[in-house]
């Protein structure tokens, strides 16, 4: 199911929506566009304060409360910091992935969703790979439904520790933002932006703030329709043009797995698009290098670059930490009843 394709809602005895058919649940992130820029404040205001607080006080705030996990794709940052933010917060937590269910049974969707609501799961975070799959489960079962990952759609908070990150470094002590706390940065993002959500989340995020991003990188992975995100968007095929206007670099890895059949010439690519510690040094000098993993070293950026005093990679994974430990108690401060 695509997200522009979006289901109806049910008609008959449906309890009163927001004027907005999405998202059902006022606890649900679907996708950045959910969010005003003050509940982002209010995200970002929230991260901080939860992880500054005595773990032993916080582990009070969702004591009990049941979180589902259902992961139909691989993932070690997005699952885990999302496992830690919910049992840092109290809540209790079940990881359910399509290899050890009735999933590969052929379950869909909507019925797994379902079941964990009868089991007693508060809220759902979702990594899928179809696009549009968290408003389908999000219709199915009423929960707060959190995206985290659908298809080549979205990845709502990676994008929310993303801009945490990039506050930290050119905005400290930053915990609201507003049209303009980003004005006159520029964030070029590079590598394989057809395939990723990654990107889609930060180009309908940043520029909100006053952003300039540019994206970069091959046709193939970049077509010229891909800027459709609105204004403060512009593609540079150039990779040292764009270095010498970035002071934030985004790496992004070639997703493999999402090519069908599409053939890259990855030396050429290096050659055109890795960042180097060379390029680095010479073009930007001064810019915070991110990633939203998994790295490919050697391919998309050098060893050197990943372990450099520029990269702020293990800071966004930190970050995500935070980052959904605020979501997490977005979507369950909304839902105060059990399912």
């Amino acid at each position: 199911m695509n997200a522009t394709a979006q289901p109806a809602r049910r008609q008959l005895n449906s309890p009163p929506v927001p004027p907005s058919p999405f998202p059902y649940n006022p606890g649900s992130l679907l996708s950045v566009q959910d969010l005003s820029l003050e509940a982002v404040s209010h995200i970002l205001a929230r991260a901080n304060a939860l992880e500054g607080m005595d773990p032993l006080v916080r582990a009070r705030i969702l004591a009990k409360r049941r979180v589902a996990l259902l992961f139909y794709e691989s993932s070690t940052r997005t699952r885990t910091s999302f496992e830690l933010a919910a049992k840092g917060l109290g809540a209790d937590t079940t990881l359910v992935s399509s290899l050890s269910s009735s999933i590969e049974k052929g379950e869909t969707l909507k019925d797994t969703g379902l079941t964990l609501r009868a089991l007693g799961a508060e809220a759902i975070i979702l990594r899928h790979n179809s696009s549009g799959a968290p408003w389908l489960l999000e219709q199915s079962t009423h929960l707060p439904v959190l995206n985290a990952g659908d298809g080549m759609h979205e990845h709502p908070t990676q994008a929310l520790l993303d801009l945490r990150t990039i506050l930290q470094h050119l905005r400290p002590g930053a915990e609201s933002v507003a049209a303009d706390t980003l004005s006159g940065v520029t964030v070029t993002i590079v590598g394989d932006i057809f395939h990723s959500r990654v990107a889609r989340s930060n180009m309908l995020l940043l520029p909100r703030l006053g952003a300039r991003v540019l994206l970069c990188g091959p046709k193939e992975l970049l077509p010229e329709i891909a800027p459709t995100a609105g204004p403060g968007i512009a593609i540079e095929r150039d990779f040292e043009a764009a270095l010498r206007q970035s002071q934030v670099v985004m790496m992004l890895r070639i997703q493999a797995e999402r090519l069908a059949g599409m053939q890259i010439d990855l030396d050429q690519y290096k050659a055109s698009y890795q960042l180097t510690g060379q390029r680095l040094a010479a073009l930007a000098p001064q810019a915070v290098v991110l990633h939203p993993g998994p790295i490919i070293r050697g391919l998309e950026l050098t060893a050197g670059v990943a372990d450099g005093p520029q990269s702020a990679i293990l800071e966004q994974v930190r970050n995500g930490v935070a980052i959904r430990m605020a979501v997490v108690e977005r979507a369950l401060a909304t839902h105060g009843g059990r399912a």
